[in-house]
C-alpha cells in the first residue's frame, strides 16, 4: 500500500510521518519545482507501507506551487490512501481540509490528531459517529505518543479502498440549496461523471472559487459548454464565501451529536489578551525571543565544548603521522585543515541544536504564531508578512539558525526573500569583530558611534535588497497580509522536541561538512609552507601581489585574507588576522580564535601598526556586509531547494560589502 498524508500547518502531520518511517525516509523535490517531497516507508502488520508527506497547507485551492502539487497527487492515482490529520482540540477550523477535500473520489481516512489536548481541553468526540456520517475511517490519534499508532495500524489493515470514499451526499444538498437554480443549471452542463478524480460538485465549488486551475480543467473537458457555464455563475458574488459556508455548515453537521463538552481557560483567555496586545504583546514578544536566544547558545554549549576539545587530536595524531613517514602536506591537510573544519561544523550545529530545541518549543505551546502575527505590520512593509519575523530575530544568533527558520514562509519566493534579507543582520560572532576594531581605533565611544552608523546603514541594506529582490522573488498574491491560525496553547512534548532537534542537528552536519572542508583545505594548502613560516606561502605572495586592487576598496592584503576567512565563520576572521601578524598557520590560528574567542592577544597590536583609521573603518564595513558563513549558506541551499539563489544572493553580498568598504574609505579618508 501507498499512502499520502494530507493535513493543515500544525496538525501534526510531520510528527506521524516521522514516528512511522524513523530512518527510512528521504527528502528531495517535486519535479520542476523547489518544493520539499519527503518519501519514506513503514512496516504494518507484516507489510512495508510507502509514505508521501504531502504539502502542508490550510486548503485545496490553487493559490501556491503547494497547493497544486497536494492536488495534482491526491488525484494522479499514486497513491491508494489518503489520510487526513484533523487537530481534535480545534476540530471545526480543522476540518476545513476535509470539507475542501470533499468531492475528491479517492479512497481516505480520518485521524483526529491531539485527542490528548481535546481531551484535556474537556471535550468528548465520538469517532464512531463521525465515520458513520462520513462513510470513511475515523481515528482517535495521538501522533507523538506511538502507543496509539496501534489503531492506526488496524485500521489501515481493515480499511476496504473500494468503500471508502467521502460521502458528500449532505454537502451537494447545501450546495443545492444555497445556490438554487445555478446549481442546477451548472450540473447539467458538467460532465455527469466528473472529470477525473474531481466530482461534479467538488468542480461546481472551485468554479465559484475562481480556481484558475480548475477552469482550464473545465475548458478542456467542457468545450462550447464552458461558456454557458461561465455564463451562469458570472452573477454569483462573493462565490468563494459562499462555498465557504456550506462547507463549514457541513462540517457543524457532522459534528452535531458527536463534539461535546469543552470550556476555555479563563487564566489563558486572559494571557492571550495580553500576549496579543499591540503594544504590551510587542514587548514581552522581544523579552521572550531575547530569552530564548541566550537559552538557544546556553544549550548549545555542550556541543561546543565537545567541538572545542576534537583539535587537541590534531597535535598527536599529527606526530604519529610524520613519524610513519607520511607526508608533512598532508599531514598539515589532515590535522589543521579536516580536523579544524570537523570541530568548526560540530560547534556551529551545536547552535542549531539550541535554537531548534527552543523555538520548537515556542511553537510547540502555541506561542510562536502570536509574535508573528504582532510583527505582521512591520514586515508588510519589506514585503513580507509576520511570519518571516522568526528567521529574522534567530539570525541576531546565528544566520545558520535564521536560514532554517525561513521554511515557516508560504511561497518560495517569501523564503528566498527573507533569506536574502536576513543575511543582514548580525550574528553574535559578527559582534566580537567588529566590537575590538571599532574600540581598538576610536575608542568606546567612538565605538558607539561606527555601530550606530552600521545599523543605519542595514536598514538602508535592507530597503535596497527588499527593492531588488522583491520585484524578482514575489508576486502579487505573495505582498498580502499575514493568514493564519492561532493554535490552542498545550504542553509540549519533551520526547518529540528533543528527537526534532537532534534531527535537524544531524541534518545540517550532514549539509555543511562538505562545504566547510572544501574551504579549509583551500586555506590549507594557500598557507602552508615548509618551514612554518607564512612568509614563504602562497597566501602571502597572492596577498602581497593583489594589495594595489585591494588598496582600492580601502582593505590591505592582511585584512583581506580575513575578509575571505570570514566566509568560513565570522570567528575565522580574528583567527586569520592572527595568522597574518604571528606567521603561523591561517587554519590553526583560525582554530585558536573559535575555540577561544576572547583571545585576541597580538591581534590589537599588528592591527595598530599597519591599518589607517580610514582603512580600519573599510574593513568594519567590508566584514559585516559580507555574506555570512558558509553553513548560513549551506542552510539556504537545503532550505531554497537551489543552488542558484543562494550564490546569486551571496555574490550580491559579497560585491555590495566591498563597495560599502570603498566608499567608507575614500570617504573618511578626506578627514581623518
Amino acid at each position: 500500500m501507498k499512502i499520502a498524508l494530507l493535513g493543515q500547518p500544525n496538525s501534526g502531520k510531520s510528527t506521524l510521518y516521522n514516528g512511522l518511517t524513523g530512518a527510512h525516509q528521504h527528502v528531495g523535490n517535486w519535479p520542476g519545482k523547489t518544493v520539499e517531497k519527503k518519501e519514506g516507508s513503514f512496516t504494518a502488520n507484516g507489510k512495508t507501507v510507502e509514505i508521501v508527506d504531502l504539502p502542508g497547507t490550510y486548503s485545496l485551492a490553487a493559490n501556491s506551487d503547494e497547493e497544486i502539487i497536494t492536488r495534482d497527487y491526491i488525484v494522479s492515482g499514486e497513491a491508494d490512501l489518503v489520510v487526513i490529520l484533523a487537530d481534535a482540540s480545534q476540530l471545526e477550523r480543522s476540518m476545513f481540509m476535509l470539507a475542501d477535500y470533499a468531492g475528491i473520489r479517492v479512497p481516505c481516512m480520518l485521524l483526529l490528531n491531539m485527542m490528548d489536548v481535546a481531551e484535556s481541553q474537556g471535550k468528548k468526540i465520538d469517532a464512531a459517529s463521525m465515520e458513520k456520517k462520513l462513510n470513511i475511517p475515523v481515528i482517535p490519534f495521538i501522533a507523538s505518543n506511538k502507543k496509539t499508532y496501534d489503531a492506526f495500524y488496524k485500521a489501515l489493515e481493515r480499511i476496504d479502498l473500494k468503500k471508502s470514499i467521502l460521502n458528500t451526499d449532505a454537502l451537494k444538498s447545501l450546495y443545492a440549496t444555497e445556490f438554487g437554480e445555478t446549481y442546477t443549471k451548472v450540473m447539467s452542463l458538467l460532465p455527469e461523471e466528473g472529470i477525473s478524480s474531481y466530482s461534479p460538485e467538488w468542480i461546481f465549488a472551485k468554479l465559484l472559487e475562481q480556481d484558475g486551475v480548475a477552469e482550464v480543467m473545465v475548458r478542456s473537458a467542457t468545450g462550447d459548454r464552458f461558456h454557458e457555464i461561465k455564463a451562469a455563475i458570472s452573477h454569483v458574488k462573493q462565490g468563494a464565501s459562499h462555498t465557504g459556508n456550506c462547507k463549514f455548515s457541513w462540517i457543524d453537521s457532522v459534528m452535531d451529536g458527536a463534539v461535546s463538552g469543552g470550556q476555555q481557560d479563563d487564566a489563558l483567555c486572559k494571557f492571550d489578551i495580553f500576549a496579543t496586545s499591540k503594544v504590551k504583546g510587542r514587548i514581552f514578544a522581544v523579552i521572550v525571543i531575547l530569552l530564548s536566544l541566550v537559552f538557544s547558545i546556553l544549550l548549545g554549549f555542550p556541543f561546543m565544548g565537545i567541538g572545542s576539545s576534537i583539535p587537541a587530536l590534531a597535535a598527536p595524531l599529527a606526530n604519529t603521522l610524520l613519524e610513519a613517514g607520511v607526508a608533512p602536506l598532508l599531514v598539515s591537510i589532515l590535522c589543521e585543515g579536516i580536523i579544524t573544519a570537523f570541530a568548526f561544523t560540530f560547534m556551529m550545529c551545536g547552535y542549531v541544536f539550541g535554537a531548534t530545541f527552543v523555538f520548537g518549543l515556542l511553537e510547540e505551546i502555541g506561542y510562536l504564531s502570536r509574535i508573528s502575527y504582532l510583527f505582521d505590520g512591520t514586515m508588510r512593509k519589506m514585503g513580507l508578512h509576520g511570519k518571516a519575523i522568526m528567521p529574522f530575530l534567530i539570525s541576531f544568533g546565528c544566520n545558520i539558525g535564521g536560514g532554517a527558520a525561513s521554511r515557516v514562509l508560504d511561497t518560495w519566493g517569501q523564503r528566498v526573500l527573507t533569506i536574502a534579507l536576513s543575511w543582514v543582520v548580525p550574528c553574535g560572532s559578527t559582534w566580537a569583530v567588529v566590537g575590538l576594531v571599532s574600540t581598538l581605533f576610536f575608542g568606546p565611544m567612538g565605538a558607539v558611534v561606527i555601530i550606530l552608523l552600521l545599523f543605519a546603514t542595514s536598514v538602508l541594506h535592507l530597503y535596497i535588497t527588499s527593492r531588488i529582490y522583491g520585484k524578482k522573488l514575489l508576486t502579487d498574491a505573495d505582498r498580502t497580509g499575514l493568514i493564519m491560525e492561532l493554535p490552542p496553547y498545550h504542553k509540549p512534548r519533551w520526547g518529540e522536541l528533543l528527537k526534532n532537534a537532534f534531527r535537524k542537528m544531524g541534518q545540517a552536519f550532514k549539509r555543511a561538512i562538505a562545504l566547510i572542508t572544501v574551504i579549509s583545505v583551500i586555506l590549507c594548502l594557500l598557507s602552508y609552507t615548509s618551514d612554518g613560516n607564512l612568509d614563504g606561502s602562497i597566501l602571502y605572495r597572492f596577498g602581497n601581489a593583489i594589495e594595489p586592487v585591494t588598496l582600492f576598496f580601502g582593505l590591505r592584503w592582511q585584512t583581506f585574507i580575513a575578509w575571505l576567512a570570514s566566509w568560513m565563520g565570522k570567528e575565522g576572521s580574528l583567527g586569520a588576522l592572527a595568522s597574518v601578524f604571528s606567521n603561523r598557520s591561517v587554519m590553526s590560528a583560525v582554530a585558536v580564535m573559535t575555540y577561544n574567542p576572547v583571545d585576541s592577544s597580538g591581534v590589537g597590536a599588528g592591527l595598530a601598526e599597519v591599518l589607517s583609521k580610514p582603512e580600519a573603518l573599510a574593513f568594519i564595513f567590508a566584514f559585516y556586509f559580507n555574506m555570512p558563513c558558509s553553513m548560513a549558506l549551506s542552510a539556504a541551499m537545503h532550505e531554497t531547494h537551489s543552488v542558484k539563489w543562494p550564490l546569486r544572493i551571496a555574490a550580491y553580498y559579497i560585491v555590495l560589502s566591498l563597495l560599502l568598504a570603498c566608499v567608507v574609505y575614500h570617504v573618511t579618508g578626506l578627514f581623518l
